[in-house]
C-alpha cells in the first residue's frame, strides 16, 4: 500500500521544507559550494545492493535515504567540532529532501519502483 492524496503531497511538502532548509543551514556551514555539489547526489551510492537483489538493495537505499544516518553524522560531527562533517551531513538531509519532493521514497523489497510514496513507473 502506498501513501496517496492529501498525505503524499503533504509528504512531499516536507521534502520542499527539507531540501529549502538544508540549503539555508549549509550555507552557515562556511564551507564552499563546490563541496556541496559534490557530494549532492553521494548517498545515491546506497543503490548498489540493488545489483544483487531487490531486498539488499532496499535495505540499503533504505539506510542511506533515512534521517538516522546523516542525523548520527551531525551529532557525531557537531560534538567532535567537524565542520566537514557538520556540513556533509547538511547535505545528506538535503539530497533526502530533494528525493522525497521528486517522489523518490523509501523503497519495498519488491522492487526498486515501488516506494512508500507511490510506484514510479
Amino acid at each position: 500500500m502506498f501513501v496517496s492524496g492529501k498525505p503524499k503531497r503533504w509528504l512531499r511538502l516536507d521534502g520542499l521544507v527539507l531540501f529549502i532548509a538544508s540549503i539555508v543551514l549549509f550555507n552557515t556551514t562556511q564551507q564552499r559550494w563546490w563541496l556541496y555539489l559534490v557530494l549532492l547526489f553521494v548517498p545515491d551510492i546506497f543503490m548498489i545492493g540493488y545489483m544483487a537483489n531487490a531486498k539488499l538493495g532496499a535495505f540499503l537505499y533504505n539506510f542511506g535515504h533515512s534521517y538516522f544516518a546523516p542525523s548520527l553524522l551531525i551529532l557525531l560531527s557537531w560534538r567532535n567540532h567537524s565542520d566537514i562533517g557538520l556540513a556533509a551531513g547538511v547535505i545528506w538531509f538535503d539530497h533526502i529532501g530533494f528525493d522525497r519532493l521528486f517522489g523518490y521514497g523509501l523503497k519495498y523489497d519488491s522492487n526498486f519502483k515501488d516506494t512508500h510514496l507511490g510506484n514510479l513507473a
